[in-house]
């Protein structure tokens, strides 16, 4: 029942390992991540991966009798996915306590901005609100900069991925208890639950950390240095024996055998000198020029990617992360892989995102409607049809 990108990435990274999801939609335009942005034949291409493995059910949750279709749904389910206003399921009758009256053992995920508790309960909460909040935002910038917000909804993905960890670990519990029980999952704490050492740093020093640009505050050297062709290396010489390694590489063996800089608190203190060291070697070289030395050199160092990089990447290929799929009008799209990789039980595109309502009257039929059931509630406008 979720709706854009929290839910139904949970819902999504499910069905790539087999769930039969259910997906409810209104009737009409559906999804509204049908129309986010570009569009292909009239659809989202981002809707081809948000609900590959998934059925459409086009249903007004508002007429009592859709809700009474979710009360027949939700007897039979495992778990219910939802990201709405808390508020909105209990309006409609279909509270985790209604429910789980009916189905003891269904899980309930709930994802939204705040929680489903405390005094910003009711705010409306998107991803970008629940990173700043979460405390994100503040570190995604140059020092003295506005802080930008990271390219792509990270805030959601995030909230998902607790929400799919969550349902797992009811699911793991059920099998002791028998007993379903609700997942509550808030944008801003999934984005909070991976701000690292932010909270004890403040409480032991006082130590409010800011934004850090392209570097890794307090751990050196982390940063991207520019080359002679107008790129980016990403070093990662942090480690005690990398940093040595690196050292050698650039021919800065003074720096590598300098004890004070023997570990990372000693390099910290000196992390402008080494970077400028490091800066001045790969001003000299092009990106494939530092990568291939640091790679001999056994130490991290990457490219900056475009889409255009990933696409071309032989190792993206080889792990099967860029996978084609046909479209319902016979036309190839190239689509993410699935992710994790599990060795037994492997996760996969079964079939291609539904369209508006594609499976409607087939859950209909599983659920116990007869023919005639169904044409009432069609005329009624309560649920519908492919559209």
């Amino acid at each position: 029942m979720g709706q854009l990108i929290a839910g139904p990435f949970a819902a999504k990274t499910l069905a790539d390992f087999g769930a039969d999801v259910v997906k409810i939609e209104p009737p009409g335009a559906g999804d509204p991540l049908r129309n986010w942005r570009l569009l292909k034949n009239g659809t989202s291409v981002w809707w081809q991966v948000q609900s590959r493995n998934k059925r459409s059910v086009a249903l007004d949750l508002k007429n009592p009798a859709a809700q009474e279709i979710v009360r027949k749904l939700a007897t039979e389910a495992d778990v219910l996915i939802e990201n709405f206003r808390p508020g909105a399921l209990e309006g409609w009758g279909l509270g985790p306590d209604k429910l789980q009256e009916l189905n003891p053992r269904l899980i309930v995920l709930r994802i939204s901005g705040y929680g489903q508790t405390g005094p910003y309960k009711d705010r409306p909460g998107f991803g970008v609100v629940g990173e700043a909040m979460g405390g994100l935002r503040h570190l995604t910038a140059e020092p003295g900069r506005v802080p930008v917000r990271v390219g792509v909804s990270i805030g959601d993905t995030l909230a998902a991925l607790h929400g799919v960890i969550g349902i797992l670990l009811a699911l793991q519990e059920r099998q002791r208890s028998g007993q379903g029980q609700v997942v509550d999952v808030a944008l801003y704490e999934a984005v909070f639950n991976c701000m690292e050492s932010l909270v004890p740093e403040y409480s032991a020093f006082g130590a409010v950390r800011g934004p850090g640009g392209s570097a890794l505050p307090g751990i050196a050297p982390s940063n991207a240095y520019l080359c002679s062709d107008g790129g980016y290396a990403l070093i990662a010489g942090n480690g005690d024996s990398i940093y040595k390694r690196l050292m050698a590489a650039i021919a800065r063996e003074d720096l590598g055998s300098d004890p004070t800089l023997a570990d990372n608190a000693g390099r910290v203190k000196r992390v402008e000198e080494i970077d400028a060291a490091i800066g001045a070697w790969t001003k000299a070289r092009t990106v494939d020029e530092v990568l291939q030395a640091l790679d001999t050199a056994a130490v991290p160092a990457g490219r900056i990617y475009t889409v255009a990089d990933i696409v071309a990447d032989p190792h993206y290929a080889a792990r099967g992360m860029l996978q084609q799929v046909r479209l319902d009008d016979g036309e190839l799209l190239t689509v993410p892989g699935v992710v994790p990789k599990l060795s037994r039980t492997p996760g996969g595109h079964r079939r291609n995102a539904p369209r508006i309502g594609q499976d409607t009257e087939a859950v209909m039929r599983e659920l116990g409607l007869t023919e005639e059931q169904i044409a009432g509630l069609k005329q009624r406008g309560v649920v519908k049809g492919e559209q």
